[in-house]
């Protein structure tokens, strides 16, 4: 029984290992650093669609238009290339949405997590997604006591794992169910976090210019 159950763990291990193997990674450069991102097989229209867009070269020369920090880091606005210093950015997108993958609770918004943007309820009741438009998550750090709080004002209930990834990683739990997680920083978290320091204006637009040189499909 013993062999059997090792052997069981060892299949199951190897078949997680292939479908791991199988998540496409993307390479973003940019001009503070290199951030590598995999996309989940989950979400596959986002996936298909943010793969497109890399291999079309729609993010090049891109900026990181909105910063906020304990919060998060947005890019993907097309406007946003050759935009005039100060100039108020955010709006600009293709002309299409991406229908919401919202897989939840299995992705949330801890720190690291690839989630596109979108239009607010009122005007997007569906909730679909920009077709350029992504944030990556920073978030804080939250007690015990303080998620105790927020399930109590929010009507929800922490998964364990959800509860521990806000105490120890930190996060944005106010947008868990809403927006569509869709991958995960796997190397460079750094920059994200030094980029989410940078100083901002009065729209929380970079000072200086946080810009994407170029993406780069790694894995498919």
């Amino acid at each position: 029984m013993k062999r059997i159950l090792v052997l069981l763990y060892i299949t199951l291990f190897s078949a997680c290992a292939s479908a791991e193997d199988k998540e496409a990674k993307v390479l973003i450069v940019t001009n503070m650093g290199k951030i590598t991102v995999k996309l989940y097989n989950e979400t596959p229209q986002h996936r298909d669609n943010f793969i497109k867009l890399v291999e079309e070269h729609r993010f090049d020369s891109l900026l990181f238009h909105r910063v906020i920090k304990q919060f998060m880091i947005q890019a993907g606005d097309p406007t946003s290339k050759n935009s005039a210093v100060g100039e108020k950015l955010g709006d600009g997108d293709l002309d299409y949405k991406v229908p919401a993958e919202i897989v939840f609770p299995r992705y949330f918004n801890k720190l690291g997590q690839l989630c596109a943007a979108r239009e607010s309820d009122g005007s997007n009741p569906a909730r679909a997604s920009s077709a350029t438009q992504f944030y990556i998550v920073v978030g804080k750090h939250y007690t015990d006591n303080e998620l105790d709080k927020f399930e109590l004002d929010h009507n929800v209930k922490f998964t364990p794992e959800q509860r521990q990834a806000y105490k120890v990683e930190g996060g944005a739990p106010h947008l868990d169910g809403a927006y569509t997680v869709f991958g995960e920083v796997v190397k460079g978290l750094k920059i994200v976090q030094q980029i989410n320091l940078v100083e901002t204006d009065s729209n929380d637009r970079p000072v200086k210019d946080v810009r994407i040189k170029t993406m780069k499909i790694l894995k498919r």
